[in-house]
């Protein structure tokens, strides 16, 4: 483990103290109320005020997280580790420049000496204070800690039910790993004007992997789900034996398949986490940093055609309870639902503060960043196409010869040029308008301008992932959504293993 006894009954303590609280009054106690605090609100207020005077803008962030990951593999738990990490990170923005300094001690010497750090780029200039972000009254998730509503027997004990399941519902699976990850976070932010913004964000993930074996060959399955919800609801009977069905049923599909034709084809990308590709090879070029500085395939051609028509792309961070989903963004400003793409026209771009002060545009809500101990850029939230008209049925029945990309593994992009490679984990050839033979090792090739245009049919079933995506950016990773309907497209180039 990560931690001693004392570290896990300080986190009991201080849990204990915020329960029933709003966001605002639990930051104030974790920060600054508690008897081992060494930064007191008003200090707070004053050294960031200090510290920002003559900036465009800039705030003090300031986290507590609490996080608990457990990993079992073959009937064993093979890591358990709990983790509190607390600190600030001040930043100040004049311009285009940015200071920022980091601490994981939240006293005020720490924050002085951040300050004197971070005026260092007004450099004899100064700036006119941007306003606040507006406030917001809504709520997308419950403030409850995930880590103390059950004790870590009973979560251990799950994972144990799941390999003993997984087990005994086939005789071919040889191994199952299974993973449960639960996190608390804690943030307030405070600007040079007094405005302070708080959120408690809750986020769990439940993992499963199975893999089985048929005349020596074997085949994995995969299937997770998670949310900023209930840990009780994540390790419910019901909840965590349809993930294991789910990721048998892939592996099993897979133990059958046969290697994939290569070629350019028509494919149809099945709904909800094949999203993925929508987010990496489009959303990313879709960002304010990158249109601002033109370095996106999307650069300069605002209100021009960049999909097909029907083709519309939001990202939302307002869905309750979903991963992806935020209050506020890691600036404070409530996040949104901003259309990027509609009806094939380029006509939004998801903005952080700085960005969209200097593009002359709205912040959206989408200033993210992974830690106290990272500067916010333009992240997505929630990414996902809008549904059309076309039937499921249709759009199998047009294709003479393609394939079925009903889910997604890893890939690759190229923010820049938008290419993109994409594995499909469970994929199957149409033939004659007829799903048929199951595939394996089937790569999807392309650059994102190029496939939002070969869109021909956009199916009516849009669906969300089930909960697992993280976003990697700069170094930084962030938890996002992805979504889609049932898509169908023209001329995508197939990696494949058939001889």
């Amino acid at each position: 483990m990560s931690s001693d006894a004392s570290t896990l009954n300080a986190s009991s303590r201080a849990q204990s103290a915020v329960a029933g609280l709003g966001p605002l009054a639990a930051t104030d106690h974790l920060f600054f109320e508690r008897a081992a605090s060494r930064l007191g609100r008003d200090e707070a207020q004053m050294l960031t005020a200090d510290a920002l005077a003559g900036m465009d803008d800039g705030e003090l962030f300031l986290e507590y997280r609490e996080s608990e990951g457990l990993s079992l593999d073959d009937g064993v738990i093979r890591s358990a580790s709990f983790d509190t990490s607390s600190g600030f990170g001040l930043r100040s923005v004049l311009g285009e420049e940015t200071g920022f300094a980091h601490s994981d001690e939240i006293s005020a010497k720490s924050l002085r000496r951040a300050g004197e750090t971070v005026r260092e780029v007004r450099n004899g200039r100064t700036g006119v204070m941007a306003p606040p972000p507006r406030s917001t009254n809504t709520r997308l998730y419950a403030d409850i800690n995930p880590l103390h509503e059950t004790d870590f027997a009973r979560r251990a004990a799950v994972l144990g039910d799941i390999d003993a399941y997984a087990r005994g519902r086939d005789a071919r699976v040889v191994q199952v790993m299974a993973s449960l990850v639960s996190e608390w976070q804690a943030v307030q932010i405070v600007r040079a004007d007094g405005t302070r913004v708080a959120d408690l964000r809750p986020l769990v993930r439940l993992n499963v992997s199975v893999v089985v074996e048929k005349d020596g060959r074997r085949e994995s399955g995969t299937h997770g789900f998670g949310g900023r919800y209930s840990l009780t609801k994540l390790i419910e009977e019901n909840a965590w034996r349809g993930a294991v069905d789910e990721a048998l049923r892939t592996a099993l599909v897979n133990l059958d398949a046969r290697p994939a034709p290569a070629g350019e084809m028509e494919i149809v990308l099945g709904s909800g986490w094949p999203g993925i590709l929508l987010h990496e090879a489009v959303g990313h070029g879709l960002e304010g940093d990158f249109n601002r500085k033109k370095t996106s395939m999307f650069s300069g051609l605002m209100g021009k055609r960049v999909a097909s028509p029907g083709v519309t792309v939001v990202d939302d961070g307002t869905l309750p309870d979903r991963r992806g989903s935020l209050t506020v963004d890691d600036e404070g400003t409530p996040t949104g639902r901003t259309v990027m793409i509609e009806d094939g026209i380029l006509t939004g771009f998801i903005q952080d503060r700085l960005n969209a002060r200097l593009m002359g545009a709205t912040p959206t809500g989408n200033g993210r960043r992974q830690s106290y101990a990272h500067m916010p850029l333009p992240r997505m939230t929630n990414t996902l196409m809008l549904g059309g008209e076309a039937t499921n049925e249709d759009m199998i029945r047009s294709v003479k010869r393609g394939l079925y990309a009903v889910n997604f593994g890893g890939g690759q992009v190229d923010i820049t040029s938008g290419k993109f490679v994409f594995a499909a984990s469970e994929a199957y050839l149409i033939e004659d308008g007829k799903v048929t033979a199951p595939v394996r090792g089937a790569t999807l090739i392309g650059n994102g301008a190029d496939a939002m245009t070969s869109i021909s049919m956009i199916g009516s079933d849009v669906a969300l992932d089930p909960g697992i995506g993280t976003c990697g950016k700069a170094g930084q990773g962030v938890p996002v959504g992805v979504g889609q309907p049932t898509l169908k497209m023209t001329g995508l180039t197939v990696g494949g293993t058939a001889s």
